[in-house]
């Protein structure tokens, strides 16, 4: 336990919790493991629409709701009040909470420490796993010599999690009660929110209006907010008896606070513990991992990012290796892969499950690639033949013959052996940049990447073949391949760069933009690529592209470099792949570079510093969690998605599985 002590070490100190502005640019997450959150910024107050204590999935992983946004906190001492939260309204702070608070650690779960007079005053808030209900306990710290009273007044809304809510007259302020526990229902199409309490409750219905989210603002987005509150907690802590509010959608008559925080403890310290024998990057990175391994009916999902994205099947495939396969949840992994197999279509897995409705979307064409190569890596590590042969093999032969055959958005292998796709309109691309009609990177015709996934695909499908006593399919991938690198090898190197072409045969000609997507094949298929024109590879990347956080997308010399991801959506979308960093493109930089400059003491040492600046970045956006993007140029300000699935898995993958011990 001291050793996992240790590694935490995460702590943000007064001053940095008193400087409002910083303290509302760290962010805290906390997930349950059912597509549900709670999550907020240190400072207390709502800076997101998406910031909420009790966010419930109501199908799990998706159709996501606010049920309670907020709680507004005063601790009385004598007759005098002094917050503990903190709201921010049209040029005014209030309540001024975040003044009053003396630190803020993640660990165990989100922890605040408040200095109010005398007293000491501790507060956290977690999520119970597996379960659609949070906890929030006050406590007086060691030392304090009196009691002190606590009112509590939660705010509520009951939306959709991407819209905003704003006072109206069908909402219902009825209240049911019981012997220590209250229950709204604002509106009857979300459910009814529950909350155990120890001490009174008065029922005073009121609205505060006008709440600002200055995150969407920046935005360019709606980011105003009224929220209605039904009443106030009033209860008494001493030092010897915390106290707790727990909020849930759960239909029950009692709940133990004591309990749902041992059991909530136990298992985040067999989590930890899992981790410990690593340093301490790798360790917060598998922490942080637990996020986004969710429930999906019997099974399990991978979510790609907090607070605003679901289901992905590319972003799943490509964070499988990093979630699941170097942290042992092989289970999980299984039942992923099983889910995206019954789903095949034309050749193709979807790219996404949406939130609402029950269609998936099949716009990509590389997510049925990345599940074969994650197949591939789910029978490296587990050695499960009857599970990969009876689910994954005839999804994967479908796949394959969907794409030889040709399938939607023109997606087809052509005489060449090389894959082919895109159509007006489409991005099929992981850069999927779109704005109404503009698609930002086309990339129509053949993308680097997608060859290095196709090349890979037919060496996983060739391989399985003979596992599986079918030597024609075998001899077809086998063939089939050999075409696909010989006309590879003919058609994408771009000799007075010395680099690889980023798209070849489309409408506009071969397309020497200096992008990263060539690394994939550095990384997959280091047979194709003579060595010194690897090295050649890597030397352009290095000098245009890498960043201490990620991989620009796009060369500065490049005049469509866009330096910043700032402004309006059109703004944001426009600088997406042009320029931005990604940090999930460390882990195929890093394989490529040891692939291709071996895995000797030093070249590990080197590879192992392309990851330093993460360890900073940890504890500077969503505390423990990596952000999805960063501006291209310096400082690299994080930006997007605050806590991203791959640019935690790829990263954990590379430190464990290249850097560490391999299996």
């Amino acid at each position: 336990m001291n050793r996992n002590r240790k590694r935490q070490g995460v702590t943000i100190d007064a001053a940095t919790c008193r400087d409002l502005d910083r303290a509302l640019r760290l962010e805290w997450l906390e997930t349950n493991g059912r597509g549900g959150f709670t999550s907020g910024t240190v400072a207390g107050a709502n800076t997101r629409r998406y910031h909420a204590l009790l966010l419930i999935a109501r199908r799990p992983p998706l159709e996501r709701f606010v049920l309670v946004n907020h709680l507004e906190e005063w601790i009385d001492l004598d007759g005098h009040p002094v917050p503990l939260s903190t709201n921010l309204y049209p040029g005014a702070v209030h309540p001024t909470g975040y003044t009053s608070c003396t630190g803020f650690s993640p660990d165990p779960w989100p922890t605040w420490t408040y200095q109010c007079g005398s007293i000491s005053i501790q507060r956290e808030i977690l999520c119970v796993h597996g379960r659609d209900l949070v906890v929030v306990r006050w406590s007086l710290l060691a030392g304090a010599q009196q009691s002190a009273v606590l009112r509590i007044r939660p705010m509520l809304s009951g939306r959709d999690y991407h819209h905003t809510h704003h006072e109206n007259p069908a909402l219902s302020t009825t209240v049911s009660e019981g012997n220590g526990w209250v229950s709204w229902q604002p509106y009857l199409s979300v459910p009814a929110v529950r909350v155990f309490y120890e001490g009174a409750y008065r029922h005073n219905p009121d609205w505060f209006r006008r709440v600002q989210f200055p995150v969407e603002r920046e935005q360019g987005l709606d980011y105003e907010e009224d929220w209605w509150s039904p009443g106030e907690f009033e209860f008494t802590i001493t030092p010897e008896r915390p106290r707790t509010l727990i909020l849930t959608i759960e239909q029950t008559d009692s709940l133990d606070p004591a309990s749902l925080l041992r059991q909530e403890r136990e298992r985040r310290a067999a989590l930890m513990n899992q981790a410990s024998r690593f340093a301490p990057l790798t360790f917060r990175l598998w922490r942080a991992s637990d996020a986004f391994i969710v429930k999906r009916g019997n099974g399990h999902a991978v979510l790609a990012g907090y607070p605003w994205f679901t289901d992905w099947g590319r972003d799943t495939f490509i964070s499988l290796a990093g979630l699941c396969l170097v942290t042992g949840r092989h289970d999980q992994a299984r039942q992923i892969i099983e889910s995206y197999a019954t789903h095949v279509l034309e050749g193709l897995i979807p790219n996404r499950f949406p939130d609402a409705g029950e269609t998936p979307e099949y716009n990509s064409i590389d997510a049925s690639l990345w599940f074969l190569h994650a197949v591939a890596r789910y029978l490296a590590y587990t050695g499960d033949e009857s599970h990969v042969r009876t689910v994954a093999w005839p999804a994967i032969k479908q796949i394959l013959d969907g794409y030889r055959r040709g399938t939607r958005y023109q997606i087809r292998m052509e005489r060449d052996g090389l894959i082919t796709g895109g159509m007006p309109g489409a991005q099929l691309t992981w850069m999927d940049a779109k704005v109404g009609d503009w698609v930002v990177t086309p990339r129509h015709g053949k993308p680097v990447e997608i060859q290095a996934l196709w090349m890979r695909a037919l060496d996983v499908g060739k391989r399985l073949a003979e596992q599986f006593g079918e030597p024609a399919f075998a001899a077809r991938c086998r063939r089939e391949r050999e075409l696909a690198v010989n006309s590879f090898r003919h058609k994408f190197w771009y000799e007075a760069g010395g680099y690889l072409y980023d798209v070849i045969d489309g409408p506009d000609g071969p397309d020497a933009s200096i992008r990263p997507n060539q690394l994939y094949v550095l990384a997959l298929c280091p047979d194709v690529i003579p060595n010194e024109q690897a090295k050649r590879i890597l030397n352009v990347v290095t000098d245009h592209l890498l960043t201490p956080v990620g991989l620009r997308t796009l060369s500065p010399a490049d005049p469509r470099y866009r330096p910043r991801y700032a402004g309006g959506v059109v703004e944001r979308d426009g600088a997406y792949h042009q320029g931005t960093v990604w940090p999930f493109l460390l882990g195929p930089f890093v394989t490529a570079w040891l692939n291709v400059f071996g895995r000797s003491a030093k070249s590990k040492a080197k590879a192992r510093s392309f990851l330093k600046g993460l360890e900073a970045h940890l504890h500077a956006a969503c505390i423990g969690q990596v952000s999805e993007i960063f501006d291209g140029d310096p400082p690299h300000e994080p930006r997007g998605c605050p806590s991203q699935a791959w640019s935690v898995a790829e990263p954990l993958r590379v430190l464990i599985e290249e850097l560490g011990r391999r299996r």
